[in-house]
């Protein structure tokens, strides 16, 4: 009898003890991502275009939830409301993070109330102009500008956009001055352009590239490290001579900076492996695209660095947020 009851109570403690590492394991239920846009633009692309290797990587589901509005409503939701357990991740981008606290006072600080799991789109700014300007390259860009001072339209996205603080980064590391002319989006600044309304835009180099095979429109740089795979022909500003002229618009997870350590690393090493795939580089690359540099680190140096960069523009340009 005794031995029985032995028994019993060994199995019983073997069950618990196993529905117990059960429970500690990470994820054990799926795992949402918040994207503060509208499904369909390249923050959303860029997600769900990882999505599945993540989850293979996790072994749980990654459920993509959309909420639009703009990013910095859903950003600040999430730092208020967010569960610190993991099982929340937020698509955060280069406005919400890096430009608009530059902008208005809000809620958070990026580098202390986020942790970076790592980038997932990266998409470089291109100058383009209309074919009738007669310039096709930086050099002869910059030389018209000085010679016309005040007289080069630029079209943009937006006020504060990465495509508006493009031109005034080149505006300052060139020495050129440029009229500004903000639309809502490139889609709208683009038939301006083809119309001959306006003489230049920056805009997103997978979203030009159909009107620079065409021959509508001439892309003069690329503002990124490397050439754009949109735009393979396309040189860099850096190759042009003007190195620090960068201007990329990027999103990628963040946890919130309180989120236990170990379950930050599963999510990180997750994602590595998943972007490490051939199969999903390719895919980017389709789309124009790029992840850049794999790795928490390089997502946190651009967080760091586009701060420093973009708030120095916007200073500069005294922006405010309306």
């Amino acid at each position: 009898m005794r031995t029985i009851v032995k028994a019993a109570f060994c199995a019983l403690s073997l069950s618990v003890a196993v529905q117990g590492a059960t429970a500690d394991e990470f994820p054990s239920r799926p795992i949402r991502v918040i994207v503060p846009y509208a499904a369909g633009g390249p923050s959303d692309t860029g997600v769900r275009l990882v999505q599945d290797g993540l989850s293979r990587e996790l072994g749980q589901p990654v459920v993509i939830e959309n909420r639009g509005g703009g990013g910095l409503n859903a950003t600040e939701a999430y730092v208020k409301s967010a569960d610190r357990d993991g099982y929340t991740l937020l698509l955060g981008g280069i406005a919400p993070l890096t430009v608009i606290p530059s902008t208005k006072r809000v809620s958070y600080v990026a580098e202390r109330d986020f942790l970076p799991i790592g980038i997932v789109w990266r998409s470089a700014q291109t100058l383009v102009v209309r074919p009738g300007l007669g310039v096709k390259t930086v050099a002869e860009f910059v030389k018209y500008a000085k010679d016309n001072p005040g007289k080069i339209t630029v079209g943009s996205a937006g006020l504060g956009t990465v495509s508006h603080l493009g031109g005034e980064l080149l505006k300052r590391e060139a020495g050129i001055d440029l009229v500004h002319l903000p639309f809502r989006s490139t889609s709208e600044s683009m038939p301006q352009l083809l119309g001959g309304q306006i003489d230049a835009l920056f805009g997103d180099a997978s979203t030009v590239a159909p009107q620079v095979a065409s021959g509508k429109a001439v892309a003069i740089a690329v503002a990124a490290p490397q050439r754009s795979p949109a735009l393979p022909d396309t040189p860099t500003f850096s190759e042009a001579g003007f190195p620090t002229v960068q201007a990329e618009g990027w999103h990628g997870l963040v946890a919130l900076s309180d989120t236990p350590a170990d379950r930050v690393q599963r999510l990180r090493d997750a994602l590595r492996k998943a972007q490490s795939d051939p199969a999903y580089q390719a895919r980017l690359r389709q789309h124009g695209a790029t992840v850049g540099e794999i790795g928490p680190e390089a997502m946190a140096k651009l967080i760091r660095e586009d701060t420093a960069k973009w708030s120095a523009i916007v200073k500069a340009a005294n922006l405010k947020a309306e």
